[in-house]
């Protein structure tokens, strides 16, 4: 349907944006999240993490953190690094309604029999074992295969890991898959080591083992194993403790790892306990980097490192959308910086920075996009579990997509809308005259045209999408490339 053309210019503009335009960290402006995961999937990067939303939204802003009420893992997507699709949630309380919590999920693929791609992830069931949940599409449906946990506490077997939860799945070059896990470390300075953590081969149905537990012996253990392949080399990579890690440490040549760092170990015999080799810390804590006090806040990190389209990354969580915005629960918000890797394999130690990563490719604004695509935004959130509707909280409510490529001009714009009110669309500046807008009063979903493009657009632009009322809710959007 053509725009109602009833409604004047948007004249009231959100200031709620706790995200910079200028900056690509936190991933999302609107989202908390934590203890990233990821995998490329048809060319795409889709992120699952921790959902610190559900904890926000029954406890809300001031009431303090905590993650006892999450049963839920968020899911998001970027082909371009910076601009990402927030998916909505898998509601792992109603898939497995015998968990805890989900907390801290690990995600590995393989192509199977039937020619399709099968995902299983892997998650903390609180801090008493890990459960797993299947699917053939990143976005679901997923299903649980086993009906309860495929890790738990005492398990036979499994001696002296007292949260044998925070897993790390991978699998190597033969097809074989491996999951470590564990938390929980003892009080008191100068405990170098505990052999807490823990690795098993998983058997050819990747949701059972195939070997004992074998313990690691990493230095100043706390938790969040994750574990990656390359080479002929298995790395576990763990977040080490608060202690005084000058005391006690015993390892010549390599440094202790900064407080509440991560570091990283190395083998090409996982099973063999002794020939886990600890190679030195790799990421800081947040709140420091290697002019000393970053500015950020202190907090536990759970990471995630990954080559995606050439380049090495690492996704990681700290509490900067919490910063932002002013409050101090202990929420924490999903990252990604730069990871760099020596051409031996070794990893210097790298920083969590504000300002992340750069745009790796131009977005498509002839393709149907997400209305929850977005760099930054203010005063919007979601509607829906899976594939959510942006929708605007506010008068002036506004979304920025960066780094669109229109190439030789658009003559049309279509939006997926529902609700009453207009959205205007503005290039590069968000007070500058509006391009394209549609105005409407619709109860459920219809594309709208817009009446008319208002001005040339072709080459590159950073868009704004406003929202003039609340309620407005955004499925999708597209512009009409002047050919078409």
């Amino acid at each position: 349907m053509d725009s109602l053309g009833t409604s004047s210019k948007i004249e009231k503009i959100s200031e709620n944006a706790f995200k910079s335009v200028d900056c690509a960290n936190p991933i999302s402006s609107n989202i908390y999240c934590a203890d990233p995961t990821g995998i490329e999937y048809n060319g795409r990067l889709y992120v699952f993490g921790t959902n610190d939303n559900q904890q926000f939204e029954v406890k809300g802003k001031g009431n303090g953190g905590g993650y006892e009420h999450i049963k839920s893992l968020v899911i998001f997507s970027t082909d371009d690094m910076v601009n990402w699709v927030y998916h909505g949630i898998i509601n792992v309380g109603e898939i497995a309604p015998w968990i805890i919590n989900s907390w801290a999920p690990s995600v590995i693929s393989r192509v199977e029999k039937d020619g399709k791609t099968h995902f299983y992830l892997y998650f903390s069931n609180s801090g008493a074992g890990v459960g797993v949940i299947t699917a053939t599409d990143p976005l679901g449906p997923w299903t649980d295969p086993l009906g309860e946990p495929l890790v738990y506490q005492n398990m036979p077997g499994l001696e002296n890991c007292p949260a044998p939860f925070d897993p790390g799945a991978v699998i190597d070059k033969n097809g074989v898959g491996w999951l470590a896990f564990g938390g929980g470390a003892p009080n008191g300075d100068g405990i170098v080591h505990t052999s807490i953590p823990k690795i098993a081969k998983l058997g050819d149905d990747l949701i059972s083992f195939d070997s004992d537990f074998v313990p690691i012996d990493a230095p100043f253990f706390c938790e969040a194993s994750e574990l990656n392949y390359a080479d002929g080399e298995y790395i576990y990579t763990y977040c080490n403790d608060w202690q005084n890690h000058r005391q006690g440490w015993d390892y010549e040549g390599i440094d202790p790892p900064p407080t509440c760092s991560m570091s990283y170990m190395t083998t090409k015999t996982p099973l063999d306990s002794g020939s886990w080799q600890y190679k030195g810390a790799y990421f800081y804590n947040a709140g420091e980097n290697k002019s000393g006090q970053s500015g950020l806040r202190w907090s536990n990190n759970h990471t995630h490192y990954f080559e995606y389209q050439g380049r090495n990354y690492i996704l990681h969580h700290t509490q900067l959308l919490e910063e932002l915005n002013g409050s101090n629960d202990g929420f924490r918000s999903l990252m990604v910086d730069y990871l760099p890797i020596n051409e031996d394999g070794s990893i210097p130690i790298a920083a969590a920075t504000k300002v992340g990563v750069e745009q790796i490719k131009a977005l498509d604004p002839y393709a149907a996009n997400s209305g929850s695509t977005m760099f930054t935004s203010a005063d919007v959130g979601f509607d829906g579990d899976i594939n959510p509707a942006a929708v605007s909280n506010a008068e002036g409510a506004w979304i920025f997509i960066k780094g669109a490529d229109f190439s030789d001009g658009a003559a049309d714009f279509i939006a997926k809308v529902k609700g009453s009110g207009r959205i205007e669309i503005r290039l590069d500046d968000i007070n500058s005259e509006p391009v394209a807008f549609v105005d409407f009063d619709n109860d459920d979903f219809a594309n709208v045209r817009a009446a008319e493009i208002q001005t040339e657009i072709s080459g590159e632009h950073d868009i704004f999408i406003l929202f003039s009322h609340k309620n407005i809710e955004l499925k999708e959007w597209k512009f009409v490339a002047s050919d078409d």
